[in-house]
C-alpha cells in the first residue's frame, strides 16, 4: 500500500509516538491542563501526518499506573519548587550556586532525555547540560555549601528517573531501578586550573639568574 495515501498516512500515526510527544507538549507548557493535553494531541497528531516517519521500533511501553504517579509528582513538585523559588527570591540571599553531577540508571537514549525533560520542566531544576555517554545530567544548583541541599537535589532527580521509567520504560529499564545508585560524579567537568590552586601543578622553576616574569 501506498504511503502516501490517506489510509497509509493513517498507518503511520503511531500510539506510543502520539502519546510521547503529548507528554513533552504538555512538559513544555509547565502546566497540566485538558487544553494542554488536547492541544498536544493534535499537535502530535499533526505532526505524525505531515512528516510521516519510517517504522522505527522505540523502546517506549505506556504504564498508565505509571504515567499518573509521574503526573500528579510533576504537578505537586511543580506547585512546591514554585513557592521555594520565590521565597528565596524574596528573602534576596541566594546561597552560592555550583553545577553538580547526577548519574543516572538508566542507559536509553530515550529515557535519559525523558528525565532530561522532566528535570528541565520544575522551577529551579536548570539542567545545564546532558553526557549521554555516561548518562549524567549536570544541574545547577543553589545553597551549593549545604551538603543537605546538594543530595536533596540529586534524590529529586532519582526519584523523577524513578517515575519515568516507571511509567513509559521497558521491563529492562525498570530493572535497572534495583541497581545500585551509580557513585556521583565530579560535579563540573574538569577546567584547567591556575599554578597555585590548590590541586594545581606546580609552575616550572625559573632559570638560575632571572626571576619569573624578567
Amino acid at each position: 500500500m501506498n504511503s502516501s495515501s490517506p489510509r497509509g498516512r493513517w498507518r503511520r500515526i503511531d500510539l506510543p509516538l502520539i502519546a510521547w510527544l503529548t507528554v513533552i507538549w504538555t512538559l513544555l507548557w509547565t502546566g497540566l491542563s485538558w487544553g494542554n493535553v488536547i492541544s498536544g494531541v493534535v499537535v502530535a497528531v499533526l505532526l505524525c501526518l505531515v512528516f510521516p516517519l519510517p517504522a522505527v521500533e522505540l523502546d517506549l511501553r505506556l504504564r498508565p499506573i505509571g504515567i499518573v504517579r509521574l503526573a500528579g509528582y510533576l504537578l505537586y513538585d511543580m506547585t512546591s519548587s514554585t513557592v521555594t523559588v520565590t521565597w528565596q527570591t524574596l528573602r534576596g540571599k541566594p546561597g552560592p550556586a555550583a553545577v553538580i553531577a547526577v548519574p543516572l540508571r538508566c542507559r536509553t537514549d530515550l529515557m535519559i532525555a525523558a528525565t532530561a525533560v522532566a528535570v528541565s520542566s520544575v522551577p529551579g531544576g536548570a539542567l545545564v547540560e546532558v553526557n549521554g555517554s555516561t548518562a549524567t545530567l549536570f544541574l545547577h544548583v543553589v545553597h551549593a555549601d549545604d551538603p543537605r541541599a546538594v543530595d536533596r537535589a540529586r534524590a529529586d532527580v532519582r526519584r523523577l528517573e524513578t517515575l519515568v521509567v516507571r511509567a513509559f520504560g521497558t521491563r529492562e529499564e525498570i530493572g535497572r531501578l534495583k541497581e545500585p545508585t551509580p557513585p556521583d560524579a565530579p560535579d563540573a567537568p574538569d577546567a584547567p586550573r591556575s599554578p597555585g590552586a590548590p590541586g594545581a601543578p606546580d609552575a616550572p622553576d625559573a632559570p638560575e639568574g632571572r626571576t619569573p616574569g624578567a
